[in-house]
């Protein structure tokens, strides 16, 4: 199913952030290292430092060829591959910036962290349109459903947020974790959505109703990602326990562990960020250990 292809070593501290980009082969990420890292799969090596940042880095999110980077400082900054410069920094927040998505239909971007609130900005010019308190502690997993009609909040509360995106009005809050919720996930068709936790446990949401469908105890740490592969009906999740594991996204059953012991090779470390390739033929995956690795896909 997975299999270890490639170690990418180069950092020096932790790394928090992954992000593709519109070429196939190549992506960023970035951490405790206060500079954005880019990285060739073509070559499975280290291409050049993209640009430096002024404080830690907790997320990177890419899109529309630009990369936003949210940093520990409260501010993000907006890089732009046709004019290769940062365009513009904003001081967003605060406290630290946990998560940014992009709302494509209403040409929007949104950013969260550590003070509770949603700031939401205009692609075009990234003046902030709105804010809103979405819990009175940090935020630190959004997810958008698929056909962008609601948002969902991960809370420090233990609770689920659900927003309409219409006009970010609260519809509902899921509760069902015991402990901080640090990652969430809607499945690519719209069927359900998936809940991480410190908890260590994984909570699936049926759809459109939000009912609890299931709850599996996934991991012996924190979940701190959730990620569905492009194609195929798999979805892998990554814990503070040093291991990823690899799912079936339609019974939930396990079909592999990444970890160190289970494999003989993996992270030392909590894992903090996974992602899949555009193709969706690797799965990259980092964390504490600062060491990126790189995971093929065998059919």
């Amino acid at each position: 199913m997975l299999k270890h292809y490639k170690t990418l070593s180069g950092h020096q501290n932790p790394v928090y952030a992954l992000a593709n980009s519109d070429q196939e082969e190549i992506f960023f990420s970035a951490g405790n290292d206060k500079g954005v890292v880019e990285w060739s799969l073509a070559t499975m090596a280290f291409v050049k430092v993209k640009m430096p940042v002024q404080s830690s880095v907790y997320h990177l999110h890419y899109y529309n060829n630009q990369l936003f980077i949210g940093e520990r400082s409260g501010a993000f900054s907006v890089y732009d591959f046709k004019e290769e410069k940062v365009t513009i920094r904003i001081n967003a927040h605060t406290k630290p910036i946990f998560n940014i998505q992009t709302v494509k239909s209403k040409n929007e971007l949104l950013t969260t962290g550590e003070d509770g609130s949603v700031a939401v900005w205009s692609l075009k010019d990234f003046t902030e349109i709105y804010r809103f308190q979405a819990a009175y502690d940090t935020v630190r997993a959004i997810a958008i459903s698929p056909d962008e009609t609601e948002i969902a909040f991960g809370c420090k509360d233990h609770l689920i947020k659900i927003y309409n995106l219409a006009d970010y009005s609260l519809k509902q809050n899921l509760e069902g974790h015991t402990l901080p919720v640090t990652s969430l996930a809607y499945h690519p068709n719209g069927k359900y959505l998936i809940s991480g936790s410190r908890d260590a446990q994984l909570k699936v949401w049926g759809l459109p109703t939000y009912k609890l469908l299931q709850t599996i105890p996934a991991h012996l740490f924190t979940i701190y990602d959730i990620a569905f592969h492009p194609t195929l009906p798999y979805f892998a999740t990554s814990s503070q326990d040093k291991s990823i594991k690899l799912w079936d996204a339609e019974n939930f059953k396990l079909y592999k562990i990444l970890s160190l012991e289970k494999a003989g090779i993996g992270h030392t470390h909590s894992i903090n960020k996974i992602m899949w390739s555009n193709n969706g033929k690797f799965l990259i995956s980092t964390g504490d250990d600062r060491k990126v690795m790189v995971w093929e896909i065998e059919n």
